[in-house]
This record gives structure tokens, sequence and C-alpha cells, in this order.
């Protein structure tokens, strides 16, 4: 049962992916049939973000008054809806609306399994969860790019959505399994509530070094290919297939970190991983002729992200105790929505104004201020711990 349960979990996660990659991979088509501006879809991503982190927020309440089992399978089947949904959306009014449930159901699945993660199992779990995340949104561009090919942008979705539906039934007919482990979260009158988790020592200054990861990790998906081409004079049609690499840097990291967390533990796994993400930006920056040295740079920063959100996330019922992490990971996945909804448009104003050439040292930037922040909140807390123990 045990096993079964962290199956169930794996593949709840990948249906979090899932429509992770899907919008980007359909738009180049979708705003032409729908017949809207291209630069539309940074409505519609935006109408999903704020989806995500009011759910984010909301999902301390609903896990503590449904439970985790029930708020995934909402969830999932709420996502299901929505995907299924744009399969049948034939003007562009509809994809806001829909854009709305969404946002919802990713939100609230994200910041309930991660917490369940966080308080369940040991790191390397919540590696490799998010590993599997990756292996959602890898899937997807094929999916639609098929789909594309052989009928429409409606039967990716079409697709997808149904693979969502058959996953929230799973989850649905298997909930009976999530009882092989007790509750752990601390339903008493000690559990702290969002604006209490606020005022936490240590809280503020995780959400920021959360808040910048997810800035750097979304502005490297985004604007890569961008900066390969500009200011390294990369062939467009080799740069965006090269891209990818970075994907696949950050998913193989997270399925081979699993196997050093339990040793190293989550700091230092956070401090190598900006190490190496350091190495990926000089390999971006390093006045060598050529693609080859660039093109490896986008694996190194990926391999370099792998670690540091599985390793915040599952830092945090020991730093901050279990009975304060289902409300301090809500506020995190809100945090980490904002950074990545806000982060890449900074950088394209940045680009447009001065240089995309900007690109390395504004992932640096936010890389360096990710460690500076999460050491402090780590510091803190610790020392908040020792506190409390000095004065029982």
């Amino acid at each position: 049962m045990y096993t079964l349960l962290l199956v169930l979990i794996y593949i709840a996660f990948i249906s979090l992916g899932l429509p992770d990659s899907l919008l980007g991979s359909g738009w180049p088509v979708m705003h032409g049939d729908l017949q809207v501006p291209v630069s539309y879809m940074g409505i519609v991503t935006m109408i999903i973000s704020a989806g995500t982190v009011v759910s984010s927020l909301c999902s301390y309440r609903l896990t503590k008054k449904l439970g985790t089992p029930v708020v995934t399978v909402g969830s999932v089947f709420l996502t299901a809806v929505a995907l299924l949904g744009f399969s049948f959306a034939n003007q562009f009014w509809m994809l806001l609306v829909l854009a709305v449930p969404y946002g919802l159901g990713a939100g609230a699945i994200d910041a309930a399994l991660n917490n369940y993660v966080a308080l369940h199992y040991t790191s390397r779990h919540m590696s490799w969860l998010h590993c599997f995340w990756g292996v959602g949104t890898i899937v997807s561009p094929f999916v639609m790019s098929w789909s594309l090919t052989t009928a429409s942008w409606h039967t990716g979705y079409r697709t997808i959505g149904l693979i969502q539906l058959g996953i929230a039934v799973l989850l649905l007919l298997t909930l009976g399994v999530w009882k092989v482990n007790p509750p752990k979260e601390d339903t008493s009158a000690q559990a702290k509530g969002l604006i209490s988790a606020l005022k936490i020592r240590g809280v503020p200054a995780l959400l920021l070094g959360f808040l910048s990861y997810c800035a750097a990790e979304a502005t490297t998906m985004s604007w890569a290919s961008t900066y390969l081409v500009e200011s390294r004079n990369i062939d467009p049609e080799r740069a965006a297939q090269f891209a990818s690499l970075f994907f696949i840097g950050i998913t193989a990291g997270r399925f081979l970190g699993g196997f050093l967390m339990n040793k190293l533990g989550d700091w230092k796994m956070i401090v190598l991983g900006t190490v190496i993400l350091a190495c990926g930006v000089a390999a971006l920056v390093l006045p060598v002729p050529g693609e080859v040295l660039p093109l490896a740079g986008l694996v190194i920063i990926g391999l370099g992200c792998a670690p540091i959100y599985p390793c915040i996330i599952h830092a945090t019922p020991a730093n901050f105790g279990p009975e304060n992490s289902a409300a301090i990971i809500g506020i995190q996945m809100a945090s980490a929505y904002v950074g990545s909804t806000f982060g890449p448009p900074l950088f394209g104003l940045l680009g447009n104004h001065i240089s995309f050439g900007l690109f390395p040292l504004y992932v640096a930037a936010f890389a360096a201020l990710m460690v500076c922040m999460t050491g402090t909140a780590f510091r803190l807390a610790r020392g908040e711990k020792g506190s409390e123990k000095g004065s029982e």
C-alpha cells in the first residue's frame, strides 16, 4: 500500500505538469484560429497565474477541512474540465473563462501534495516528485505537436484533458490507499493560519528566496532561446531546439539528485545546486567561439536548478514545524507563481530597452538573492527553534 500510494502521488504530479507546457506549444496556431494577436497569450497566462495564487492561499483551509486526498482528486477533476473546455473553445473569451478553473485546480494540488510529501516522505521522494512534474511538461509538447500535424490544437487539448480525467478517476477510486499514512498535520489551536504564519521568524525571507528562485527558473524557460539568438548568434531554429535542454537538465537532475538528498540534506543540496547553476551561467558568458559551451550551459543551469525547489519545500516542516507547514507551503506556492509570472516580463522589458545579453546576469542575480534569503530563513528558523527549546 505504501508503494502504491507513492505511485499515485507521482501520477498526480504528472497531471500537474501536463497542462503547464501545453498552451505555449499550441499558441502559435491557436492565436490565428481565434483571430487574436500573439501577445494575447499573456492575458490567458495571467488569469491562470491569478487562479493558482488564490487557490494556493486557500489550500491551507481546504486541506484542513477536506484532507489532502479529496483536495487532490477535486483539483485534478477541475483541471481536466478546464482542459476539455479548451478543446471545444472557438472564441478567445472562452479561454479566459476556462483559465479560471485551470489555475484554481493547479494551485490547490500543487500546495496540497507538496505539503503532504514534505510531511510524510524524505527529500529523495520530494525530488522524484518534481521529476515527474518534469515528465508531464515534456510529454505535452509532443502530444500537441502530433495533434497539430494530424488534426488541430483542439485535439491536443482533448487528448491531454482525457488523460487528466483518467488520472482523476484513478485517484478517486483509490482514495482508501491514502490511509496508509496517518495524518501528521496539527489541527490543534497551535496551528497557525496564513496571517500568523507570515509573522513567524524566517518566513518572509523564505518567501522572497522562493520567489527569486522561481523568477530565475521561469526567465530561463522563457528567454534562453532569445538570448542564444540575440547575443550568441545561434540560428533561431537550433536555439529553439536546444532551449529544451534546460527542461531535460532539470528533470534528469531531480531524478539523479534523489539519490544524494537523503545523505546531504536539504540545505547542502540547495548550496550544491546554486554552485552548479553558477557554473552554467559562467558557461553562457565565457567568450568562447562556437555554440557548444552556451548550449552546455543550459543543461548545467537545469541541473543546478533541479534540487532547489524540492529542497526548499521539503525543509519547511523541519524548519517551522509540521503544524505550520500547510499554511507556509500554501504561501510559498503563491510566492512561486508571483515570481514565475512577473520575472520573465520584467526581463523582457530590460532586454528591449537595454540588451538581451543581460540574461545571464539577471538569472545570476535572482539565484544569488535566492541563496542569501533562503540561508537567512534557515538560520532564523533554527534559531527560533533553539530559543523555544531553551525556554522549556
